[in-house]
């Protein structure tokens, strides 16, 4: 898709006060690595994550989505009577019904015009919506449009380090199905929290020059097994093909970029700034690699904040933003990546 008259009026984000180590992600886990002989360290290792942070227990994702989306609007300036669009996108959500989104339009008092719904695609969540919000922006169906997200692993990460420590090990079949559980669990270990919000605009209302100018999307769904989670009654859990996961979503992602190269006109040359969605450092490193972008011109926060679903792209951006790492007039390409799989990259001015 293209855009001649989508702003990207304003992003916002938010960051837990507590910070969990790996470390100490690894130190309750410590019956378990004892048994299978593995010592501390191996999650920082393999995931380049020295540290994540968590909201209080019980946060609801629409009490972080809001915080973030009050920032965004009043850092926009946009009136709140001119939002025709709110979309929720996070993995998490306070319940299963009613949207969340109908909890977050309540809190930022937007108006009975305004229609709200969630938008849910695992980590690619926030990057769908924007598009949505774009087209119909695009189209002039409305002037306005909020998208925002609330991500809190926490619940994940206590539930995967439970299920893992109530393992049986008692024979060597029963540790070698320890061994593999592990390993399919590691990637559960990495997430962390966040909130993020985008205000998008017309032209005709923009104050902000920053300008969505394309987007491409491809489906890679015959690799739908390699991560899947589920929730019950006991919290979310979550199993990921870690490796599987890294060559086929780098695979999807290199088609993926040219892709937006046909729609944007850009080349690989005319890419002053990325930001990505972000699992991990290897991840990270060969996905940008395997495009042919230099790791210097990424913002990297998956060491310090780890992996933070839908949040992980726009709240990056948002802090690049902050820190002047992206500035007006550049040219950046946002790239996002799901489970499922499913990938989006935006050209962004």
């Amino acid at each position: 898709m293209r855009f001649e008259s989508v702003h990207l009026e304003s992003f916002a984000h938010v960051l837990p006060e507590t910070v969990v180590t790996s470390g100490e992600i690894e130190d309750r886990l410590a019956p378990l690595y004892e048994h299978l002989k593995l010592s501390s360290g191996r999650l920082e290792l393999m995931s380049g994550i020295r540290e994540r942070r968590f909201f209080a227990p019980r946060t609801r994702p629409s009490t972080i989505a809001s915080r973030a989306g009050e920032r965004a609007l009043a850092a926009s300036g946009v009136d709140r009577a001119r939002v025709g669009l709110l979309i929720h996108a996070s993995v998490c959500r306070d319940f299963l019904e009613p949207a969340t989104a109908s909890v977050v339009h309540r809190a930022l008092g937007l108006a009975p015009t305004c229609t709200a719904f969630d938008l849910s695609n695992a980590c690619l969540g926030f990057a769908n919506a924007m598009i949505v919000a774009a087209d119909m922006i695009e189209r002039r169906a409305i002037d306005a449009a909020v998208v925002v997200a609330g991500e809190d692993g926490r619940p994940l990460v206590d539930r995967t380090i439970a299920t893992l420590l109530a393992l049986p090990l008692t024979n060597a079949q029963e540790t070698r199905a320890a061994r593999e559980a592990l390993k399919r669990a590691y990637a559960s270990l990495t997430i962390g929290a966040g909130g993020a919000a985008c205000v998008l605009t017309h032209a005709s209302i923009a104050k902000n020059p920053r300008r969505l100018l394309a987007s491409a999307a491809l489906a890679a769904t015959e690799h739908v097994e390699l991560c899947r989670g589920d929730a019950d009654g006991d919290g979310m859990f979550m199993e990921t093909d870690s490796e599987a996961l890294l060559v086929a979503g780098c695979a999807l992602g290199a088609r993926t970029w040219k892709e937006l190269e046909r729609e944007s006109g850009w080349s690989l040359g005319d890419v002053e700034r990325v930001v990505t969605h972000q699992i991990g450092v290897a991840h990270r490193r060969t996905m940008l690699g395997t495009i042919g972008l230099d790791t210097a011109l990424d913002f990297p926060t998956v060491e310090t904040l780890g992996n933070i679903g839908s949040v992980s792209l726009p709240l990056s951006f948002s802090m690049a933003s902050e820190r002047g790492f992206v500035r007006d007039g550049q040219r950046v390409a946002m790239l996002g990546i799901g489970s499922g799989l499913h990938c989006l990259m935006l050209a962004v001015r």
